[in-house]
């Protein structure tokens, strides 16, 4: 990591793209003109592991179920997006700064399963194998490296999509960046939607660069900040669309309806000035250069042989087999 958000990466297209084109002469078009995919990945790793059944290693019992689910996962990303590169991102300790500000942030997540914690480690390694990045940092969440390299690959003239249910992500979607929703787990048919600057105003009522103060005043029950007590999604949207800014609308607090928050309001201009901060993400963060973008895609066709091997994914060794192995030229 080394260049800021801001810088201009000229990123040229990554190993993905060339393997998809090797495998698929049909693809070369495709593969000219989409996007780079960002993912989140504890994000996908739960949704890997609940949507599998409980499988083990049989020689010790190792978990392997979230494993199956995971590289599954990405190559049907990977499938039908047909991206120029893939990055994941992963956490490494938390946000320590948000942890100052707000010693409660996160507080109230339940521990991640045994059986999970357990095959993390071996995530990480499998999706590095994969030349997919596995990026991380101690003590900086993986949602402010995600959204600071997303703006990085725009402002360089490239197209992303970030991979994730997690909805602070609308407030970087853009002319060049739209959030790639995976299928509700209440409703999979819905099937993985993409979400550009028109959608996320459909969706929650105010524009990506509005999402953070209208998070900042309903609150984020995923993060533990607490909103303002009574507001809701329509209420928030509606003092956003009519003052434009969180600090829009304390500027208006005396006019606010309903009246029954306007004391409120006043009383939690600080507290709600805080809560802005929390959901905002640091784009100010140092990004992957293209040097260090090309090499985090680098598959390493060996190492992952051997680690789906090790977990006696058989079916899944043969396929990166197939996927990742160079043809014979004679």
């Amino acid at each position: 990591m080394g260049t800021p958000a801001s810088a201009q990466l000229g990123v040229e297209i990554g190993p993905l793209c060339g393997l998809a084109m090797q495998a698929a002469a049909g693809l070369r078009e495709r593969c000219m003109t989409t996007k780079w995919l960002l993912i989140d990945g504890f994000n996908l790793a739960f949704r890997a592991f609940y949507g599998m059944p409980e499988l083990t290693r049989s020689r010790d019992g190792f978990p392997t179920g979230a494993l199956h689910g995971w590289v599954k996962s990405l190559w049907r990303l990977l499938d039908s997006q047909a991206p120029r590169g893939a990055l994941v991102f992963f956490d490494l300790g938390g946000s320590q700064e948000r942890l100052a500000l707000h010693p409660e942030y996160k507080a109230q997540r339940r521990e991640t399963p045994e059986p999970l914690q357990q095959q993390i480690p071996v995530i990480k390694q499998l999706t590095r194998a994969m030349g997919l990045g596995g990026i991380e940092r101690e003590g900086v969440e993986s949602d402010d490296l995600l959204a600071a390299q997303a703006v990085a690959l725009a402002h360089s003239g490239e197209a992303v999509q970030v991979v994730s249910a997690d909805k602070d992500f609308a407030q970087i979607v853009g002319e060049r960046i739209e959030l790639l929703l995976p299928p509700p787990t209440a409703n999979p048919r819905l099937g993985w939607r993409s979400l550009d600057p028109a959608g996320v105003v459909e969706k929650f009522g105010v524009t990506p660069a509005q999402i953070a103060d209208y998070l900042a005043l309903v609150g984020d029950t995923s993060d533990n900040i607490p909103g303002l007590a009574g507001v809701g999604p329509k209420t928030a949207a509606k003092w956003l669309q009519a003052h434009g800014s969180l600090e829009g609308v304390l500027a208006h607090a005396a006019q606010i309806k309903p009246e029954r928050f306007r004391e409120t309001l006043a009383a939690e201009a600080e507290r709600l000035r805080l809560n802005q901060q929390l959901t905002r993400f640091d784009l100010s963060l140092p990004t992957l250069s293209r040097a260090a973008l090309a090499q985090a895609q680098a598959v390493n066709l060996g190492e992952l042989l051997g680690l789906l091997g090790e977990l006696e994914m058989n079916t899944a060794r043969a396929e990166a087999t197939r996927r990742y192995a160079q043809p014979e030229l004679f």
